[in-house]
């Protein structure tokens, strides 16, 4: 089963040509970073001009590198939501055009769902249950992926790969601002530049993460996130110290992003009774995330799925495996599928 799958849904241009939902055999992204830095975030109307311009030269390129034409397609698929909807246009359009033209089936699929498949694209022994922290620009969510009706037991473990369906059971997400926004945020008040993540990052390799005592919000309290404190303390800091070295408050700043995140990950384990941990969405590219997680899943005894970097930040083969999932589930979906910018995951 090899898909063609578009992924438009935000300020990166990508297509890629996945087989079976686990095998990537093309995946072309092209960003549109440069073209936002100037203005500190995404324009949406740049954004979608910039995907119209860039879409056909990239599938061109994902065919290409793949080394099949339309005839070695069972499907094209596509980002329906959620995200900006100019940009989702852009791609969905796309999708149903090249579908159409060769006689093939369309997939809408949620860029969400997207994230949480990207784990089989590097390792297909992915066990269930398994918790799946997802941070991103716009979603910081704590997930539950197991088997349909299986307890928080983990007595109907197995196979991910293998089970035919998978269900989400979401046990916590953000109330006020997702962990990327708060990066973003925080680094355009600091001037570290855009995207915040990677200017973060890079000017806390040179701090000490325990030289200010940053809040964490909500840090024992169930499994929800809040960011916007944390966001208001930082600032509020700098105004009371505008001398503060910034590789100080950069670090001490993401420490308390990454506490909150690895705590809440680690309880929500425990109660599942997971046999593994996953991290997805751009967040999950921080080098202290990563590093923390590993160290939990190391001394919990949890197999860790940690993505490369290049499949945790925005692309197209995470959208296939996720069509391919759904297409054996599903089946396709209408031509008339409409983009939804604010589209939910759909949970138990």
């Amino acid at each position: 089963m090899r898909v063609l799958a578009i992924e438009t849904s935000c300020d990166e241009t990508a297509a890629a040509v996945v087989e079976d939902g686990s095998r990537v055999l093309s995946s072309v992204v092209s960003s549109q970073t440069d073209i936002h830095s100037t203005f500190g975030g995404v324009v949406p109307e740049i954004a979608s001009r910039a995907h119209l311009e860039l879409l056909g030269p990239v599938v061109n390129e994902a065919m290409a590198r793949a080394a099949t034409g339309p005839e070695g397609l069972c499907a094209v698929a596509a980002t329906v939501g959620p995200g900006l909807v100019g940009s989702l246009l852009v791609g969905v359009s796309a999708a149903k055009a090249y579908a159409w033209s060769w006689g093939l089936p369309f997939i809408g699929v949620n860029h969400m769902e997207g994230h949480l498949h990207a784990a089989f694209l590097e390792d297909p022994s992915l066990c269930l249950p398994t918790v799946v922290l997802l941070v991103s620009g716009g979603h910081t969510m704590l997930i539950c992926m197991q088997a349909p009706g299986a307890p928080f037991d983990g007595d109907r473990a197995g196979s991910a790969v293998a089970t035919s369906q998978v269900e989400y059971r979401l046990l916590g997400q953000t109330l006020d601002d997702a962990a990327g926004e708060a990066f973003d945020k925080v680094a355009r008040f600091l001037g570290l530049g855009y995207p915040g993540g990677p200017a973060i990052e890079r000017e806390a390799r040179d701090g000490r993460p325990d030289a200010i005592a940053f809040p964490r919000g909500l840090a024992t309290e169930g499994y929800d996130f809040s960011f916007s404190g944390l966001k208001t303390s930082v600032i509020r800091y700098m105004q009371a110290n505008p001398g503060a070295p910034l590789p100080d408050v950069a670090a001490s700043f993401q420490e308390a992003v990454v506490d909150v995140l690895v705590a809440k990950t680690k309880k929500a384990a425990a109660e599942v009774t997971a046999k593994a941990i996953c991290i997805g969405g751009g967040v999950a590219a921080n080098a202290a995330l990563r590093e923390r997680v590993g160290q939990l899943c190391d001394e919990y005894g949890y197999t860790a799925f940690i993505p490369s970097r290049a499949m945790c930040t925005d692309n197209a083969a995470m959208i296939g495996a996720a069509a391919c999932y759904r297409l054996r589930l599903d089946g396709p979906s209408p031509l008339d599928t409409a983009v939804d910018p604010n589209l939910r995951l759909q949970f138990v």
